[in-house]
């Protein structure tokens, strides 16, 4: 098994050639895609940071995106998509990250060819490879590149060769599409996922740092790490009033605590 360090030279390597012919970063403004943005500018290679506006994710995303494009320095593309209508996933069926990933990756190859770009990378990392992640397919269909999987990088390794660039998204928590907020099968609707972002981001302020809402109905089903547990029993009351705000008529806090992935459980790939 290779070492961190063997797997830093083969990344850079990787990194190198994928710049010297010009490349387009597939960039959230997460840990993941920052690192490859950051490699990418650092081989001097001609570079874009594209991101989808999606309405799966909430517009402070964007925002978040944008600023970390600009400390990283460089140019930053946006493109607005509308998932729902164009990718047939509004039944959040099984397959639904294919389906999104084919999608989004597609209009990011149209926009590749206008800009004469033969490369698009994203940030899929080794530890990604061994989950239920079927948007993995539709991005081998397409062509798109994964450096970091590519090179055997799991999250820790991610986190740690960011800090080393003293990017400021090395600790920054996941942000996967709120749809992952739903059972699979469950109607999909832009009102519906508003108001499961509003509630995480009220927990959120609490000063959580791994929290989902998962809304099974009338349901609210909080997942978060074991020691935010006592953060949230002391705003007990603050939580469950604001919950029922939003429309929810039961609210529960899950004792297995977060876990990524929790709403696949029973799907195979």
């Amino acid at each position: 098994m290779m070492q961190y360090e063997e797997k830093k030279i083969r990344l850079k390597k990787q990194i190198q050639a994928y710049a010297g012919e010009g490349c387009i970063v597939a960039f959230s403004g997460g840990v993941d895609s920052s690192l490859l943005l950051k490699l990418v500018c650092e081989a001097k290679g001609r570079v874009w940071a594209v991101t989808m506006q999606t309405r799966l994710h909430p517009v402070c995303e964007i925002e978040h995106a944008q600023r970390v494009a600009e400390e990283i320095g460089a140019p930053h593309l946006v493109i607005p998509v509308d998932e729902l209508e164009e990718a047939g996933i509004r039944q959040n069926p099984p397959d639904r990250c294919y389906l999104c990933k084919k999608h989004l990756f597609t209009r990011i190859l149209q926009k590749a060819e206008s800009l004469d770009i033969p490369n698009i990378l994203e940030g899929t990392n080794e530890d990604d490879l061994h989950v239920y992640r079927p948007g993995l397919k539709a991005l081998r269909e397409l062509g798109v590149a994964s450096p970091l999987a590519d090179a055997g990088f799991t999250k820790a390794e991610v986190r740690r060769l960011a800090e080393e660039y003293g990017l400021s998204v090395a600790d920054r928590p996941a942000a996967p599409c709120m749809a992952t907020r739903f059972p699979y099968g469950t109607g999909l609707s832009y009102e519906e996922l508003q108001k499961a972002a509003q509630g995480e981001a009220y927990l959120k302020g609490f000063g959580l740092y791994n929290v989902r809402l998962r809304i099974h109905g009338g349901i609210a089903r909080i997942e978060t790490d074991t020691e935010g547990f006592s953060v949230l029993l002391s705003r007990r009351q603050d939580v469950i009033s604001y919950l029922k705000d939003l429309g929810y008529t039961y609210i529960t806090l899950d004792l297995e605590g977060f876990r990524s992935g929790s709403m696949d459980v029973g799907i195979t790939g």
